[in-house]
């Protein structure tokens, strides 16, 4: 009996069951592509196993912690890519244990493989001062200043992640007071996010200077008229992180990404008293759990809150000099 080849596995897995069955959106399937890449490219150049020879059986514990191992110290790859990576191999042997169940001891054996426990970084986010530098940057009697300026102020307003974005449509706006604006995200799950007065003003005076829309055309363009890219939102917003450092040094130096944006929002919601449910929401995220995180991280809330508590019972500290020489004569006993 010929054994069942791993390509095959694979094309179904990518073309036909994440798509079709989980619904999953085009960048989920690109990752997961991308994750796979890697791992043939180890066995071909680490292991001399093409990938038109690699079959199930071959895999086992040692392939894939190996591989693991390889990723950080050949690639240089971060505990957390190395993660992901992990969690892509786990998804698909997943499914591969409901399609074969004759694979259900190799499955086992590489879903028992744990992810590896990295220190958790301090969540980087912009104040309100250093927001308005960078807002006031764009030269805003150009349509290009028009536009950049919605995007970064859309960026923070919305908490958009930077594909959502890139793949807004002008039918997703909504001007009219309340302004709206509609976000497809991950899973392409889609969630109505409120917009400031301030924000939608200014969404209103770059769609009216720029070209007439259509319903469906992408509302950020770049000067090919093409849908702006990834790298383009960061170049926009490194162009003016760079002209606001050199009026506000405290920018000089912060890496400041998409990302930063997204969590600028959040911290300040939290610092509002924002209910983390709403929070969660507007955000997009699936579990509350993940948005608790800026709930901790906010030391400035912390240190409030833990003020306010003590206040009237922590008592005076303030020593008196008989009772300072008191203290030192007892400091000086200690051998």
């Amino acid at each position: 009996m010929k054994k069942p080849e791993f390509a095959q596995y694979l094309s179904d897995y990518l073309m036909s069951y994440l798509p079709e069955q989980l619904g999953a959106s085009k960048n989920t399937i690109k990752s997961y592509r991308d994750s796979f890449k890697i791992f043939l490219i180890y066995c071909r150049d680490e292991l001399k196993i093409k990938p038109e020879k690699l079959t199930l059986d071959k895999f086992n514990h040692s392939l894939i912690t190996d591989y693991l191992l390889w990723l950080e110290e050949t690639r240089g790859c971060s505990i957390s890519t190395r993660n992901h990576r992990l969690s892509v191999i786990h998804a698909f042997f997943r499914y591969i244990v409901y399609e074969n169940p004759e694979y259900l001891n190799i499955c086992t054996e590489l879903l028992s493989i744990k992810p590896k426990h990295a220190p958790k970084k301090a969540i980087d986010y912009l104040s309100i001062e250093e927001l308005k530098r960078i807002f006031s940057m764009p030269k805003i009697n150009t349509v290009q200043g028009k536009r950049d300026l919605a995007i970064l102020t859309l960026l923070y307003d919305s908490g958009a992640r930077v594909q959502e974005l890139i793949d807004l449509k002008y039918r997703d706006l909504r001007l009219d007071n309340p302004a709206t604006i509609k976000l497809t995200g991950k899973g392409n799950k889609a969630r109505i996010v409120p917009l400031m007065p301030d924000t939608a003003k200014i969404l209103n005076v770059y769609t009216c200077s720029a070209m007439n829309f259509n319903h469906d055309q992408q509302l950020f363009l770049n000067r090919s008229n093409s849908k702006l890219s990834r790298s383009g939102i960061e170049y926009i917003i490194k162009k003016y992180v760079k002209q606001a450092s050199e009026v506000n040094s405290r920018l000089l130096g912060k890496k400041v990404t998409p990302h930063i944006f997204r969590h600028s929002k959040a911290m300040h919601l939290v610092q509002a008293n924002v209910n983390i449910i709403y929070i969660r929401d507007i955000l997009g995220h699936v579990s509350v759990q993940t948005t608790e995180v800026y709930a901790k991280a906010d030391s400035r809330a912390k240190r409030k809150a833990l003020e306010e508590a003590s206040k009237n019972i922590v008592p005076n500290t303030k020593f008196t000099k008989e009772k300072e020489n008191e203290l030192l004569d007892w400091l000086d006993s200690i051998k």
